[in-house]
């Protein structure tokens, strides 16, 4: 199988993707707890938990990003260890 996407895109993807998964998780969290620094004043959300779920599915999302991504770096790994001739 050949990758879909560059070397750089595909490890790029993959370094933002991690970033997002742990950033929107924590924000998550803090919205499921109905932590104070995320609903305490009157111009946040009332419900911390439904907002955690929009959150939770982004984070989802880039788990699939990241599978997709660390896939396409695998593959290109695989192929530079085979000896194939690239003319870059």
């Amino acid at each position: 199988m050949k990758p879909v996407v560059s070397a750089l895109n595909a490890w790029s993807c993959v370094v933002v993707s991690v970033f997002a998964i742990v950033i929107l998780s924590i924000i998550g969290g803090l919205f499921k707890s109905n932590h104070h620094s995320m609903v305490g004043t009157t111009k946040d959300p009332d419900n911390g938990p439904a907002v955690a779920g929009s959150v939770f599915a982004a984070v989802i999302v880039y788990v699939v990003f990241l599978a997709f991504c660390g896939f396409q770096a695998f593959l290109h790994n695989r192929q530079s260890k085979r000896g194939a001739i690239s003319l870059n």
